[in-house]
């Protein structure tokens, strides 16, 4: 029997956590894996020696701001760099169909925060059609989710207020659709706009239909809106009515998410969350003004933050969200400040880091992006990185945020940091768990039936590292810079990263779950 490629030698971590790493030959045909075993006999035209490597499943990224990068640009192969195969779309709820254009603009407007200066036409009036956009263009797979502020702007607008039971069922209508056309999941992003004004009667009447498709419920909680345990217990809440597992985005186990995992463990709810282990997250300035201020269309909201009275309130609120202002802005729409602390881009204007960053929203139209450090102490901060990298509950996710001038490291570094400062330096977690935390892990849980593991008869999606070498490059003040150790990469049987460098190749598919 003969094969496209024979990976030869390698120390295989299948994607299942269970079985312990050994030593065989993966055979490759078309998008398959068709052999796993001695094959050093096989008939091939393509043979490589894998030898004092490890061979593991691609890893799945559950929460990153991709999709659009993956088009083209600086960032196309950022991710399958560091051994990413499958993206899902739609994060925070994130995503711009079914809706009209002017709805679709006003959306894009509002996320262009994580997305960059991408030109897209904005004319998507199905989820086809709008996943038929990435069929040919992109290096990595992408899996579609149901995008709740898509879905919530289509039915009532950005009024900030309950359903009726009319839009509700316009809602019902929309999300069906998304299901229908594959998405594995209800996704949403509950501190940011239309998401935010939905209540718990909305929140379990969709999960209710996304568990009927065997589609599960993941969402950025209510951090800002009710605070963090109120959150979770929200989400807990949404598992028990709707009868659908859940998953909460980018979160980490310090004492106050201990205490609600050990209520999740005594009551055997079917809660799962995700990390990118890094001190700091990102997302724009806006969301850090009184609520009461972010609602609406963001042109409606950028005349409200011209009233003087608005300004004044918002300057008081910020003194305290911002603290010393070492959050580092990552993206403006007018290219000012760029990789700057804000404090010292504040200081460069003449102004308190609270009227800086309430002028720099407005002056930017909502479009500005920052790194937002936590606000623990180093020490604190590596003891609660530690205890989630180990937590069973956690998969990988990077949550990485494209094309915009300073990213997050995460975006370049989360998968490889796993592996080479939580596994190799700090063992913390096995290379197998760590592996199945990035691949199969998050493939069970997104119902990805063929992709995670490798296994004969599954999908062809494989990295090749090296245990000793792999790691992150990217810093906070150099953050786009490639990883190492990661040297082979093949996505649906195609190599994408060959001997670590990037191919050009293009073999992403659009995956839809199955039903």
């Amino acid at each position: 029997m003969g094969f496209d490629v024979i990976i030869e030698g390698g120390s295989i971590v299948d994607g299942t956590g269970k079985r312990a790493p050994f030593v065989a030959d993966i055979g490759i045909q078309g998008d398959t894996i068709a052999a796993i075993g001695v094959l050093r006999d096989a008939e091939t035209a393509h043979r490589i020696s894998a030898k004092d490597s490890v061979v593991c499943p691609g890893f799945v990224d559950v929460h990153v701001h991709s999709e659009i990068a993956l088009l083209g640009g600086r960032d196309q192969f950022a991710a399958v760099s560091q051994g990413v195969t499958t993206h899902l779309a739609a994060p925070d709820g994130f995503g711009w169909a079914p809706l009209s254009p002017k709805l679709a603009g006003e959306l894009w407007h509002y996320t262009q925060f994580a997305y960059g200066d991408a030109k897209l036409a904005l004319d998507w009036q199905t989820p086809d059609a709008y996943l038929d956009i990435f069929h040919g263009r992109i290096p990595a797979n992408l899996y579609p989710q149901v995008p709740h502020c898509a879905v919530r702007l289509g039915a009532m607008g950005w009024d900030a207020r309950p359903a009726t039971d009319a839009e509700l069922k316009a809602m019902a209508r929309a999300t069906r659709e998304w299901l229908e056309a594959g998405a594995c999941c209800l996704c949403l992003g509950l501190d940011y706009q239309p998401s935010a004004n939905a209540d718990l009667r909305e929140l379990v009447f969709l999960s209710k239909i996304a568990a009927a498709y065997d589609a599960i419920y993941a969402a950025h909680i209510r951090y800002r809106l009710v605070g963090r345990k109120r959150a979770w217990e929200e989400t807990i809440a949404i598992a028990q009515q709707a009868e659908i597992p859940v998953h909460i985005s980018h979160e980490r186990v310090d004492a106050e998410a201990a205490e609600v995992l050990e209520q999740v463990d005594r009551n055997d709810i079917d809660l799962t969350f995700e990390s990118y282990l890094y001190p700091a997250g990102m997302t724009h300035l806006a969301m850090m003004l009184p609520m009461e201020f972010q609602t609406g269309a963001p042109t409606d909201m950028l005349a409200n933050l011209e009233k003087p009275a608005v300004r004044e309130k918002s300057i008081a609120y910020l003194q305290e969200e911002l603290g010393e202002g070492n959050q580092i802005v990552g993206y403006t729409r007018s290219g000012r400040f760029i990789g700057m602390p804000l404090a010292e881009a504040a200081k460069s204007e003449g102004k308190s880091h609270a009227a800086f960053g309430f002028d720099l929203v407005r002056e930017e139209a909502c479009i500005e992006t920052a790194v937002m450090p936590w606000a623990t102490s180093p020490a604190e901060n590596e003891r609660i990185l530690d205890r989630t990298a180990a937590h069973p509950r956690m998969m990988i996710a990077s949550d990485g945020v494209y094309n915009i001038p300073h990213p997050h490291p995460r975006s370049y570094g989360c998968f490889v940091q796993y592996l080479g400062k939580f596994v190799r330096e700090r063992k913390l977690v096995s290379l197998k768990e760590a592996v199945y935390k990035m691949s199969g892990f998050p493939a069970e849980r997104f119902r990805l039936a063929d992709r995670g593991r490798i296994a004969r008869g599954l999908a062809a999606d494989i990295v090749i590292f090296n245990p000793d070498t792999v790691a992150a490059r990217s810093t906070w003040a150099a953050p786009v810079q490639l990883p190492v150790g990661v040297e082979w990469v093949f996505v649906n049987g195609v190599p994408v990263i060959a001997a670590g460098n990037a191919t050009g190749r293009l073999p992403g598919r659009v995956l839809r779950m199955k039903r």
